[in-house]
């Protein structure tokens, strides 16, 4: 079943190639969406696709990717949008 997430990414996660990381995880998953910087600090991830794809890609944003030291993730789950590709925002 195809599903939505947003992954809200807490910890020392940008300046360290985190969203480009991302990228290249969920276009491995064959994934569609986006990763973005927060003025905060934080990054957000919103994805989509297969909920078993999902959530071993959210496992690996658990454990950080890249030089990322993720100390917490928040996941909202919600009815897919039909994204395409996946883009690094800047």
């Amino acid at each position: 079943m195809i599903k939505n997430v947003t992954i809200k990414v807490y910890g020392l996660v940008q300046g360290v190639n985190f969203r480009y990381h991302s990228r290249l995880e969920a276009e491995n998953l064959g994934l569609s969406g986006y990763v973005q910087n927060e003025p905060n600090g934080s990054v957000t991830i919103i994805v989509e696709g297969e909920e078993s794809k999902l959530k071993k890609f959210i496992e690996k944003v658990k454990v950080g990717l890249s030089y990322a030291q993720v100390k917490n993730i928040i996941c909202k789950w919600d009815n897919p949008k039909d994204l395409k590709g996946f883009l690094v925002r800047f």
